[in-house]
């Protein structure tokens, strides 16, 4: 009776992990990782711990390395030994009342939208914080105040005298303008005897 002898046949030298059933030259797709063969697609940690990189959503990070998601600028993420850490962009402290915070498109923090003016009447007729204007009455003045609101004050006008002179748009009239005559200051509107003739009666009028 024969004598039956097995041998291994030799391989190309290679860096393969594993060799296919059906022939024994050939490599299986896997890796080969500290002596142990991982399947194409495994994940797994390495038995060290030391993991240097970050895969994440196909993608991969260094360890350190600071991303954002992808159509998310308001998340940042960060690479730490194999792990992947998220957390919302940090957002400034605001001064002004929580009824003018905004938060616009695309924006990740709420900003301050600037404050609202003051409505007048039903035509919807603004003015700006601040601004002053008279409602139809000279001696009157109105102001718009920060919080929306209309402080109106009159002007008192302390000159007087006997025949004012009254200006268009101007609250309080004019004393100051007369007339002249022979040495002699009279006011608007005022008569007076002639000093050339005691008959002929005289009046000054300011245009």
């Amino acid at each position: 009776a024969g004598n039956v002898s097995c041998i291994t046949p030799e391989c190309p030298p290679g860096s393969c992990p594993s060799t296919s059933p059906a022939d024994c030259c050939s490599c299986q797709p896997g890796c080969l990782h500290d002596g142990v063969t991982r399947a194409e697609g495994d994940v797994f940690s390495p038995s060290d711990g030391n993991c240097t990189v970050c895969v994440f959503r196909g993608h991969t990070y260094a360890h350190g390395a600071r991303f954002s998601l992808d159509g998310d600028d308001c998340t940042t993420c960060i690479c730490r030994g194999g792990e992947v850490e998220c957390s919302f962009a940090p957002c400034p402290m605001l001064d002004c009342p929580q009824h003018q915070q905004h938060l616009g498109p695309g924006q990740c923090c709420f900003t301050c939208r600037d404050p609202p003016g003051c409505f007048v009447d039903d035509n919807g007729v603004e003015f700006p914080i601040g601004q002053i204007w008279s409602p139809g009455d000279p001696c009157e003045l109105c102001i718009c105040q920060a919080d929306g609101s209309v402080s109106c004050k009159r002007t008192d006008c302390v000159e007087t005298c006997p025949y004012p002179i009254r200006i268009p748009g101007q609250c309080c009239p004019d004393c100051s303008a007369g007339c002249t005559y022979m040495g002699r200051i009279f006011y608007n509107n005022e008569t007076f005897p002639s000093v050339l003739d005691p008959c002929l009666s005289c009046i000054c009028l300011v245009r």
